[in-house]
């Protein structure tokens, strides 16, 4: 491959990770206004549902355009042509017969889940796999010419266009007094209009470069594709939806065990439905706990692209082992004080106490999934897949055995183990498949323990934080109070591992380097 092309593939990687990034901050933000608004009903309604959205969203964004861009790369314009041609028909009869299935049977779906009436949303939601062939295709042929920007500007524009018509709905049930479930129903067809909106865009790019739009129907066929075609399309973009939307088949799994667990507990059926909303206020806290992550990925992904493509592998493994060692500090110490300040944290954003014990168990997934994701990174940079996929398949069936038996022994924190459980095993798949023995970080210049020290002294500092405001605070508490001492605990928190990082030397200079703001940090350091 040239220079040039590589120079593109790289800043295009870049430039659709910062779209994501952009995106997963929108998707967690949104969902704490959508709660305070329809409550912890309204958020179980639109919870249970979003995973359907979300692997959708998955297909349509990531695996069929990766795999049609594998294809595509360095091909002649009529070889794109017949590639295209070879798989169009097949993927959207493949959307068509997602889609009638889920319409078909919703009502034993939402059966499953535990609410017969999330029929509808079902239904709503199903819609969406009809754009898949639309979008993936347009991002897909984009993403063949090393072209990065539509894909970008398109995932953006859709999640806009959705989290507005999401916060329009919960304004609704407000202002008009709408039900639960036809908030719901309003929500997710927010879904469908950003996908709609996200096709005119990706049709716009496309006339811009080309003078036409994509004529779909001259890419139909009658002829299937071969079953070379077909099998290497069920294994690579399979792969690459299970590995990428792990979390989201676990928030499946949660939306069919969780109530019902719940439920066969001896909870009753509202009961067990609200406790389920008060869980899900996890799912934002995580995913603004992993948007750090992806921050790194960032800085990370254009070296680790560069040493592979040079075949300096010595350096590769270096700057992996590296981005490994910030994962793990930075996600660690989050969670651990995401977990010391959550009751003030929970009364802030969602007005109550319930389910603090629940969510300090979760927000631990943020140190499994950072640590699942970057180890993702450095398989995918090296263009295999393989050990992803069975290290989400092993964790996602682990998930499925337990979330029932611990949610029904042990309420909403049985299925917070469950699914720290499930990530567990995810990591452990990760480590036995480590063939380049990347484990090693965390022994290389006694990492660990520094970082153990490190972490100790900040939870001894917010240990003592929490309970000199719980002796001051009023009993009746104020969300503005609580968001102050949530602001203040943050704060605090990050000066005190920051300190300890310096004095401890948990990471080189180089690795400081790569921490957003990490040379200033340096400086402080050095001036003490």
């Amino acid at each position: 491959m040239e220079k040039r092309q590589i120079h593109s593939l790289v800043r295009g990687a870049f430039v659709l990770t910062l779209a994501s990034f952009f995106a997963k901050l929108l998707s967690a933000v949104y969902r704490v206004p959508f709660q305070n608004l329809a409550g912890d009903r309204g958020f179980y309604v639109y919870q249970q549902i979003y995973p359907i959205y979300g692997i959708a969203m998955t297909i349509a964004l990531t695996s069929i355009p990766q795999f049609l861009s594998k294809l595509l790369v360095g091909q002649s314009p009529l070889e794109k042509r017949t590639i295209l041609r070879t798989y169009f028909s097949f993927i959207a009869a493949l959307s068509f017969l997602t889609w009638l299935f889920f319409m078909v049977t919703s009502k034993w779906l939402a059966l499953g889940m535990g609410d017969g009436q999330l029929a509808p949303l079902i239904r709503v939601t199903s819609f969406t796999f009809l754009l898949i062939p639309f979008l993936a295709f347009y991002r897909g042929s984009f993403q063949g010419d090393l072209y990065m920007v539509p894909t970008a500007v398109s995932q953006i524009v859709e999640q806009i266009v959705r989290v507005g018509i999401i916060l329009l709905a919960a304004w609704g049930f407000v202002v008009f007094d709408y039900s639960v479930y036809r908030v719901g129903e309003y929500a997710l067809s927010g879904s469908l209009f950003g996908g709609l909106v996200a096709w005119m865009v990706l049709a716009h790019y496309h006339r811009k470069m080309t003078g036409s739009t994509l004529h779909f129907t001259r890419l139909l066929a009658i002829k299937r594709p071969t079953r070379k075609a077909r099998i290497r399309f069920y294994r690579e973009a399979g792969m690459l939806t299970v590995f990428s939307a792990l979390l989201i088949l676990f928030q499946l799994i949660d939306s069919f065990f969780v109530v019902n667990g719940l439920i066969f507990s001896g909870v009753s059926k509202e009961v067990a439905q609200l406790s389920k909303g008060v869980y899900d206020r996890g799912q934002p806290l995580v995913q603004l706990g992993l948007v750090v992550a992806g921050a790194l990925g960032t800085s990370f992904l254009p070296a680790l692209t560069e040493y592979l493509r040079t075949q300096k592998f010595a350096k590769f493994r270096f700057s992996a082992m590296m981005y490994l060692r910030l994962t793990v500090s930075l996600s660690l110490a989050a969670s651990f004080g995401l977990a010391l300040l959550m009751p003030f944290i929970n009364y802030t954003l969602f007005k109550d106490f319930q389910g603090t014990w629940t969510l300090v168990l979760f927000v631990f997934a943020i140190a499994f999934m950072a640590v699942i994701q970057a180890f993702q990174s450095i398989e995918q940079s090296r263009n295999k897949v393989l050990a992803s996929f069975k290290a989400a398949v092993c964790g996602c069936v682990i998930k499925f055995c337990t979330t029932g038996v611990l949610t029904a022994l042990f309420g909403t924190i049985g299925a917070s183990l469950s699914t720290l459980l499930g990530l567990a095993f995810v990591f452990g798949t990760f480590l036995h498949f480590d063939e380049l023995q990347l484990h090693q970080f965390w022994s290389q210049r006694k990492f660990g323990w520094r970082l153990v020290g490190a972490l100790v002294g900040m939870v001894g500092v917010l240990f003592l934080y929490d309970g000199m405001w719980f002796l001051i605070l009023p009993e009746k508490w104020h969300r503005s109070t609580t968001l102050m001492v949530s602001i203040g605990g943050v704060g605090i928190g990050a000066i005190t591992f920051v300190t300890l990082a310096l004095k401890l030397k948990v990471f080189t200079i180089r690795e400081w380097l790569f921490i957003p703001f990490g040379e200033k940090l340096l400086r402080i350091g050095v001036k003490k």
